[in-house]
């Protein structure tokens, strides 16, 4: 198996083809057991923690493939992320504060057909971003908007009246 993975290739220009090729697909199916065990959650709506945790899987699982970091430890770096993500989410589920802290919270942009300017510019989002995603929604006037909220994933939710 150290032959076949190339574990004991000096650098990551030493693995050949056939290597590079089977750590991928090793990586490929611990992959998929590794985010069976995190859950689906982040991989559907992201916030910005669940995203920083995509971006870290990607990045160190294809030094795994790469060979550019040790295989096993890369793939023991990338379980002990999503370990750590379900632990932080777990709690996250009970406590305001760290769900706060590691997810963010929701903005309300709009409440009874009016916009809160404010609100808007805290969001760092124009008018126009807010008109785009109210069309997306199929809503033509402010008026037929009890309330509008930019969730935490970044999407715009929206109660009709």
């Amino acid at each position: 198996m150290n032959e076949a993975l190339g574990l004991s290739a000096l650098s990551a220009n030493d693995l050949t083809v056939a290597q590079v090729g089977l750590r991928a697909v090793i990586v490929y199916f611990a992959l998929i057991i590794f985010v069976r065990v995190g859950k689906k959650r982040f991989l559907g709506q992201a916030t910005a923690f669940d995203a920083v945790l995509i971006i870290l899987i990607g990045s160190v699982a294809s030094r795994a493939v790469s060979g550019t970091a040790p295989f096993l430890a890369s793939l023991a770096a990338t379980l002990c992320f999503i370990v750590v993500h379900w632990i932080v989410s777990y709690f996250a589920q009970s406590s305001s504060a760290l769900s706060f802290l590691v997810k963010g919270h929701d903005t309300v942009l709009m409440t009874n057909g009016r916009v809160d300017q404010s609100a808007l510019r805290a969001a760092h989002m124009s008018s126009d971003d807010l008109e785009e995603d109210l069309r997306q929604q199929g809503i033509k006037k402010h008026t037929q908007v009890e309330e509008a909220r930019l969730e935490r994933s970044g999407k715009l939710s929206v109660i009709r009246k």
